[in-house]
């Protein structure tokens, strides 16, 4: 074949590929319009200890603090422990003046947010024991909290559940086009993954922040030995490898702060697409072995893990390179061009229809005015497209785990009047 037949192969290819991999979370768009989340059963009170890593935090902690001192949860079963992580400002202070537990950790060996959880579980145990706390909650120092968060969580953990993730909203969505971009993935993560999930009996994803998970789960994994450059991603992973079903909470929501400057936004994205390589690299095997023993949990962690976007680079890569060739050898590139311009429009339409679709059904959860959600489902596939050249860097360039600035301090009552 010339190259320019060569090329349109390979997008078909492509096209399909993807088809095969992904088409079936087209059904989870359908599911939370026909299926309900089954009812809970009658909540108990447990006794929860609150996780929070911090990394010179002082400007956001506080209104952490309070949301959660504000809980409609008993205060006397909730116990809140910060980890201030190689600090250099006032965050264990500002901390302890909110009532927190505080312990400082210096150790600029090992950085990121599962050594400094995992350093202040031992500190924990050691102080309190392995029984004192039935649960464990995990937030970030940016972190808002509904009032009845705690509460709405709390039904479905009695409902037997040893982890559960909530759902993830954003405290700056109108701050511009990245802010949104990010939001509005995490609004479609909640209500057209996890929902359907739950809704279908399988299992959920851990992300970031704002989940929960049991004393057993702790003692099975001897730890938080969660070290990867996404610990979220990998305790959900193996948790989903060792068999256990991970639930959500709808009714539970958390609010978080997104990135706004590029900059910022291209290295903490390339730090996950080279901690999605790592999770692949570890439990890929695993994840096969338990697809082939009927693990439907298990291939929806393997289709969400894979390098999808190494596939994009890949297909950009080889589009531009046949293209050239084709250009040097004087061939009529542009059954080419038109095969690429096609595979690309019908990859934003995907993107612009998932972007509308939860913009609509979310439209009360976005906080920011009515021309910023428009013009902001417009630029969530822009901002989807700007993951190509990160996994790209990813696979190349130097990575490593460094802290987030969070400048967003602002209450629950500020954000949601």
């Amino acid at each position: 074949m010339i190259p320019v037949d060569i090329v349109c192969f390979a997008n078909f290819l492509l096209l399909a590929v993807f088809c095969m991999c992904y088409s079936y979370q087209l059904i989870y768009l359908a599911v939370p319009f026909f299926k309900k989340i089954r009812p809970h059963g009658e909540a108990v009170l447990h006794n929860y200890a609150v996780l929070i890593s911090a990394r010179n935090e002082e400007r956001v902690i506080a209104h952490l603090l309070e949301s959660i001192r504000a809980q409609d949860y008993p205060a006397h079963l909730v116990t809140t422990f910060v980890v201030a992580d190689n600090c250099t400002d006032d965050t264990a202070a500002v901390a302890r003046e909110h009532g927190a537990v505080v312990y400082e950790r210096r150790d600029c060996g090992r950085t990121g947010k599962g050594y400094a959880l995992n350093y202040l579980l031992g500190c924990i145990r050691a102080r309190y024991g392995e029984d004192r706390f039935d649960g464990f909650f995990v937030f970030d120092a940016d972190n808002l909290l509904s009032t009845d968060f705690i509460s709405q969580m709390n039904r479905t953990f009695s409902d037997g559940y040893k982890i559960i993730t909530s759902y993830r909203n954003s405290k700056n969505y109108g701050a511009n086009w990245i802010s949104a971009g990010y939001a509005h993935w995490f609004l479609r993560e909640a209500k057209y993954l996890n929902h359907p999930r739950m809704a279908l009996g399988t299992s959920c994803a851990v992300s970031g922040t704002g989940f929960v998970f049991s004393a057993d789960i702790l003692k099975k994994c001897g730890g938080w030995n969660f070290f990867l450059l996404t610990e979220d991603i990998e305790f959900t992973v193996h948790s989903i490898v060792c068999g256990e079903v991970i639930g959500y909470c709808p009714d539970a929501v958390l609010y978080d702060e997104q990135p706004t400057r590029f900059a910022q936004s291209w290295r903490q994205r390339k730090r996950w697409a080279r901690g999605y390589l790592q999770v692949y690299g570890k439990y890929s095997r695993k994840l096969l072995c338990g697809i082939f023993r009927g693990s439907y949990s298990c291939f929806d962690a393997l289709m969400s893990i894979m390098p999808a976007l190494l596939l994009s680079v890949f297909g950009l890569s080889f589009n531009l390179a046949m293209g050239v060739l084709g250009l040097i050898t004087n061939q009529d590139v542009m059954p080419a061009v038109i095969s690429s311009l096609k595979s690309f429009g019908s990859s934003y339409l995907l993107m612009f229809g998932i972007g509308i679709l939860t913009t609509v059904t979310e439209w009360k959860q976005i906080h920011t005015t009515t021309p910023k959600k428009l013009f902001y489902t417009l630029t969530f596939p822009v901002f989807m497209f700007t993951y190509i050249p990160i996994a790209l860097s990813a696979l190349f360039g130097k990575v490593e785990w460094k802290p987030i600035e969070h400048r967003v301090s602002v209450s629950l009552e500020e954000l949601l009047r």
